[in-house]
């Protein structure tokens, strides 16, 4: 049997902690005792409309789903060392929402939160906006598909990301970065890529100032480039550019064939450069 715990209020320390085989249907966590970790070391709970303005609610929990809920500004680190999660059509407003978790889907979620995803593994992000800063910094396995992104900083030192029909609106992305995929996606921002080695890029829109500069094994199929002055200095590219590259200093190796190039600039490189800059004829 499942026990149910409906239409109650919650502001106690550890009010519901350690949890088991429970359904959490309109609850406030919330008052002024001004409690913690609400539901730590919970087991396969499922929490339904319910509100919480409360730190830390869900630490080491497991097997659970959160649905139709909000989490205030006040609500910070909602839910860290967690495994085996599904949020869905929730709200999500307080800083370093998610931390050291693994398998975590959010889908039809609003977010807002610094620091959000760091140190995880297995996250998956859909249909989803989010608005964050150092997103998802240091994680691995990572899919974010129909997801629209606002913040800086996004994607560092992260491993095994597969990104999907999204709009990244975004600086100094993917820095750092292993192997990464992103496919028919908008990416906006300013120094993208940098230090990245396995960035392939594949019919995405890319606009920003120095992009794509210090990587490795860089690859872009059926791209467009907007704003895009001083590319790829001193990466390993092949690229595949629809339309115009404002301007491409120094690159390392590889070839970049575009409809046109802006000017190409070869101004001092610290290291041998032989890349090759050709316009489709």
């Amino acid at each position: 049997m499942r026990q149910i715990i409906r239409a109650k209020q919650f502001d106690e320390e550890r009010a519901l902690y350690n949890l088991k085989n429970a359904d959490v249907v309109d609850c406030v966590f919330a008052g002024p005792a001004d409690g913690e970790s609400a539901l730590k070391e919970s087991r396969d709970v499922n929490v339904q409309n319910c509100s919480f303005s409360l730190r830390y609610p869900l630490w080491h929990v497991e097997k659970f789903k959160l649905d139709k809920s909000v989490m205030d500004e006040l609500t910070r680190a909602a839910v860290w060392y967690a495994k085996g999660g599904m949020i869905t059509d929730s709200t999500l407003n307080g800083i370093k929402a998610v931390r050291e978790c693994e398998d975590i889907t959010l889908k039809g979620c609003t977010v807002n939160s610094q620091e959000f995803g760091w140190k995880s593994a297995r996250i998956c992000l859909e249909d989803t906006e989010i608005t964050s800063e150092y997103l998802l910094l240091d994680s691995r396995n990572i899919h974010l598909n129909r997801v629209k992104m606002k913040g800086k900083y996004s994607f560092q030192y992260i491993k095994d990301l597969v990104i999907e029909d999204c709009v990244l609106d975004t600086k100094d992305a993917f820095w750092h970065s292993e192997n990464v995929m992103v496919i028919n996606s908008e990416v906006k921002g300013e120094y993208l890529g940098w230090f990245s080695d396995g960035l392939t890029l594949i019919n995405c829109k890319i606009s920003g100032t120095q992009p794509l500069c210090y990587c490795k094994n860089l690859k872009l199929v059926d791209c467009t480039m907007e704003g895009t002055d001083l590319a790829f200095e001193y990466s390993d590219v092949e690229a595949d550019i629809r339309g115009n590259i404002v301007s491409v200093k120094n690159p390392k190796s590889g070839t970049i064939l575009a409809d046109g190039v802006g000017g190409v600039i070869w101004d001092d490189p610290v290291m041998e450069c032989t890349g090759k800059v050709l316009i489709r004829q």
